[in-house]
C-alpha cells in the first residue's frame, strides 16, 4: 500500500505529500487531508519563490532598513506605492536618479524582492552593461528572439547603473528594442547618476536618445537620491 501511495502522488506530481504523508498527525481524516493539502501547497509556493529568486539574479543586500530621509517621491504615490511594487500592476516605470552610492541599487533590488515574495511577480535584474552585452552575444549566436521572448514574460525589469559606460551602436539600437518592446505592457525600474540631458553620452545618437526617454518617462516616477554615498560614510565610520 505504501509504494501504491507513493506512486500515486508522484503521478499526481504532489512531492511533499509523498515524502512526508506519513509523519502528519491528526484526529480525523478531514484534518489528515487538510494538514497534506496545506503543507503541499505551502512546499510548492516555497519553491516557486525560490526559482523567482534565482532567475531574478538580484544582487545580495544587507538586513538595514531602508532610510528614505534623503529621497524625495513625486507626488501622487508614496513610499508603500514604491515598496509594494504597485506601479507593477499599473505598468508603469521607476527612473531612480541619483549620486553613486545613494541607495538607488538597494532599494530595486528591495522593490523586487516583494515582488517576488508578496505577488509572485517575474523579475530580472541587470546592469546595463549585461544586458547589452547578453543582446550583443545573442543577436551574434542568432538567439536574440529567444532572448526577447524571455525578457517579454517579466512583470519587472531592472537596468542598474545607466551611466557608467558609453554604449556602441549596436549595444544602444538593441537596448532601445527592449525598452520599447516593455513600453506600456511591462515595468521597468532604471538607476542611473545621469540626468536625462546627459543621457546621449550613453546612447550616443540625440534621436535614439529622445526616443528612449520618451518611452521611459511616459507613465513613470522619477524619485531623486541627493544624499551622501552610504559606503563612503561607512568607510569615514570604519576608520
Amino acid at each position: 500500500m505504501t509504494d501504491q501511495i507513493e506512486a500515486y502522488a508522484k503521478r499526481l506530481k504532489l512531492s511533499w505529500i509523498r515524502e512526508n504523508y506519513h509523519a502528519i498527525e491528526a484526529t480525523s481524516n478531514q484534518e489528515y487531508l487538510l494538514k497534506l493539502f496545506e503543507k503541499e501547497v505551502q512546499h510548492r509556493e516555497e519553491r516557486k519563490v525560490n526559482l523567482l529568486l534565482s532567475q531574478a539574479q538580484l544582487p545580495k543586500t544587507g538586513h538595514a532598513p531602508f532610510q528614505w530621509e534623503h529621497i524625495q517621491i513625486p507626488q501622487g504615490i508614496d513610499r508603500e506605492y514604491v515598496l509594494n511594487g504597485d506601479f507593477i500592476k499599473e505598468k508603469e516605470n521607476l527612473i531612480l536618479y541619483g549620486g553613486v552610492g545613494t541607495g538607488k541599487t538597494y532599494l530595486a533590488t528591495l522593490i523586487s524582492l516583494n515582488a517576488i515574495h508578496r505577488f509572485g511577480n517575474r523579475v530580472k535584474f541587470f546592469t546595463v552593461a549585461q544586458l547589452v552585452n547578453k543582446l550583443l552575444d545573442a543577436n551574434q549566436q542568432g538567439s536574440l528572439t529567444k532572448l526577447m521572448k524571455q525578457i517579454e514574460k517579466l512583470d519587472l525589469l531592472v537596468l542598474d547603473e545607466l551611466g557608467y559606460i558609453p554604449l556602441h551602436k549596436e549595444g544602444a539600437e538593441l537596448l532601445f528594442q527592449v525598452i520599447s518592446m516593455c513600453y506600456e505592457r511591462k515595468s521597468i525600474i532604471i538607476t542611473t547618476n545621469l540626468q536625462f540631458g546627459q543621457w546621449n553620452h550613453v546612447f550616443g545618437d540625440p534621436v535614439l536618445t529622445e526616443a528612449v526617454i520618451d518611452r521611459l518617462i511616459h507613465h513613470s516616477h522619477l524619485l531623486l537620491f541627493t544624499g551622501d554615498s552610504f559606503r563612503y560614510k561607512e568607510s569615514l565610520l570604519n576608520e
